[in-house]
């Protein structure tokens, strides 16, 4: 593969990048809380290993909206109709997503929620 080639590859990333935070509400969201929380780490003065972990749960978050979105996406191309396995695809897809936000939650929760407690 060229170097020509590769940076293409990066151009179709970001093209994706752009659909998915300007045609996905659930995306817009998960853009909204990473700009909240990456304040709130400025704001706490969180540790490395807390950035750390604040931004692998953001990139675990977006990721997996990105690929639900795919799947959905794709679903709705090959199915037109609606048709059991379809849904059920779409489910599974959304309850990955599902899964990342409660994780993201739960690490957020554990970073921040003594801060909160011991400024006010």
């Amino acid at each position: 593969m060229s170097l020509a080639n590769r940076f293409k590859s990066f151009g179709y990333a970001f093209k994706g990048l752009a659909v998915l935070f300007r045609e996905e509400v659930h995306a817009q969201f998960h853009l909204f809380a990473t700009f909240v929380v990456t304040f709130a780490g400025w704001y706490f003065q969180i540790s490395k290993t807390e950035w750390c972990l604040v931004i692998l749960t953001i990139a675990l978050v977006i990721a997996t909206e990105a690929l639900n979105t795919a799947i959905e996406n794709l679903t709705d191309l090959t199915s037109p109709e609606i048709h059991p396995l379809a849904g059920k695809a779409k489910d599974l897809a959304a309850a990955g997503v599902l899964i990342a936000a409660f994780g993201a939650a739960a690490v957020g929760s554990l970073i921040f929620l003594p801060k909160v407690i011991a400024h006010f």
